[in-house]
């Protein structure tokens, strides 16, 4: 593994923000650290709750000035990739678990101009994604069991995210790994190092006491020096 690794990206997740004040908190992330902003889509049948819909995203997406990311946790998401397209997605993730013909679905969402992620619930092997890595923008990697936020992090994820990296590489695959679910700096580094390119980080973030911008400023400061000592390891030898 190269110890130089590639900054990861910050995808604060909405399902942790004030759900009273949605326009501020887009408006105050607008000059923050995030590079994405992640808005989470429940139907209370996929997974066992309902969170976000067609007209939230729709007024968020007018203040928002990072990519909408949105992971829609639903069953049969195909009926609604359009919808998700119109009100303002950037990157559609489905669930590998709800689609039965998830080629198809893959394409539709690069027809739609979007860039199109596949998400794996904790039990889910990332073997099955073998015959599609290559079609992929973004592998979502389930961290907690999806449905609600605060969950702690599932350790046996730095795993499954390094036998993922292996499997992208293997297929010539330039797919982001995306992490979702029990983020914070206390796994940010195990993460990436182990391939992640994107995190997702909710609670973390928004209820920090210094608040979000400045938490994620943190975090942003926080991984740039794990960086800066992997190059300097691999520049004095020791990372050889």
């Amino acid at each position: 593994m190269n110890p130089i690794r590639r900054a990861p990206l910050l995808a604060p997740s909405f399902l942790a923000a004030d759900l009273a004040n949605l326009q501020a908190e887009t408006e105050r992330l607008a000059t923050s650290a995030a590079d994405w902003l992640h808005f989470d889509v429940m139907d209370g049948r996929f997974v066992p709750n309902i969170s976000f819909g067609l007209p939230v995203l729709q007024a968020v997406a007018r203040y928002a000035k990072q990519p909408l990311d949105v992971h829609l946790m639903i069953e049969e998401p195909q009926q609604y990739l359009s919808a998700f397209r119109d009100a303002g997605a950037s990157i559609i993730t489905v669930h590998y678990e709800a689609c039965t013909h998830l080629h198809r679905v893959v394409q539709q969402i690069k027809q739609l101009g979007c860039r199109a992620g596949v998400a794996l619930n904790p039990h889910t092997p990332v073997a099955l994604l073998e015959d599609i890595a290559a079609d992929l923008d973004v592998v979502l990697v389930m961290s907690v069991n999806p449905g609600f936020g605060g969950q702690a992090f599932i350790p046996n994820t730095l795993k499954k995210v390094a036998m993922l990296k292996e499997l992208l590489l293997d297929a010539g695959s330039d797919a982001l790994i995306e992490i979702d679910g029990g983020v914070s700096l206390a796994n940010a580094g195990p993460l990436v190092e182990a391939g992640a390119d994107v995190l997702v980080a909710g609670n973390f973030v928004f209820s920090a006491p210094e608040g979000p911008v400045a938490t994620l400023t943190r975090m942003r400061d926080h991984l740039a020096g794990l960086e800066l000592n992997a190059a300097e390891e691999f520049s004095d030898g020791r990372g050889q």
